[in-house]
């Protein structure tokens, strides 16, 4: 009977040892089951930051070409046409709303595409020039005794470089088109040259230089 009980302890000892064992198993295969999904779990992780990023780009790169397209751009000035007002290596903002609710001003400054008579000496249709509107539709253009008249009036001009240097006879500007010079009155290819420029060849409005920032402020 005392070895039975003996062996009975023994026994149950056994079975303890058996379940802990098992227990311990379990638990360390639940460990190393997380630990082989963890590395799953950051590469998900991963490639959802990297999905999430290229649409903010992509929704980042669309509002960029809206706002170029319909509202406002920069622009580099290339040349001298407009000097002082305007010197080479300047940029300036370009801005593409006003003229959808108004027509273009006298004295305003203006970027466009060149009209078909600039083309057909070679520039191409979508190279950008900038001038100032001197004359709007029914407006009389003439220029005598190096001074720009207005509807037979003489424009204050403390804008320009030098006086003109070139007569021209008295015009008048047609329905939708517009009379432009550059400030830099004898060294500009504009109005005077080449005619009347259409306003559906308007890309926008230059309304303030930002660069250089010595020089930064509205044109």
């Amino acid at each position: 009977m005392v070895f039975k009980k003996e062996n009975s302890i023994v026994s149950n000892e056994s079975s303890e040892s058996a379940n802990l064992t098992t227990e311990k198993t379990e638990q360390e295969k639940s460990t190393a089951s997380k630990q082989e999904q963890k590395p799953t779990s950051d590469g998900s992780n991963f490639w959802r930051q990297v999905l999430d990023n290229l649409q903010i780009i992509a929704i980042a790169l669309a509002l960029a070409l809206l706002i170029r397209a319909f509202v406002a751009e920069p622009r580099y000035i290339p040349s001298g046409s407009m000097l002082p007002t305007l010197k080479v290596g300047d940029r300036v903002v370009v801005e593409k709303i006003s003229y959808l609710f108004r027509p273009p001003a006298s004295g305003e400054v203006i970027v466009f595409n060149p009209p078909l008579q600039l083309q057909m000496r070679g520039y191409d249709s979508d190279q950008a020039f900038i001038k100032r509107v001197i004359g709007t539709p029914g407006k009389t253009i003439a220029i005598q005794g190096g001074k720009v008249y207005l509807n037979d009036t003489p424009l204050a001009e403390d804008y320009i470089a030098e006086p003109p240097a070139y007569q021209m006879r008295p015009v008048s500007v047609p329905n939708e088109q517009l009379f432009v010079m550059g400030d830099n009155r004898n060294n500009s290819n504009d109005s005077h040259v080449w005619g009347f420029l259409p306003q559906k060849q308007i890309i926008g409005r230059a309304f303030f230089r930002f660069w250089p920032l010595s020089r930064i402020g509205s044109v």
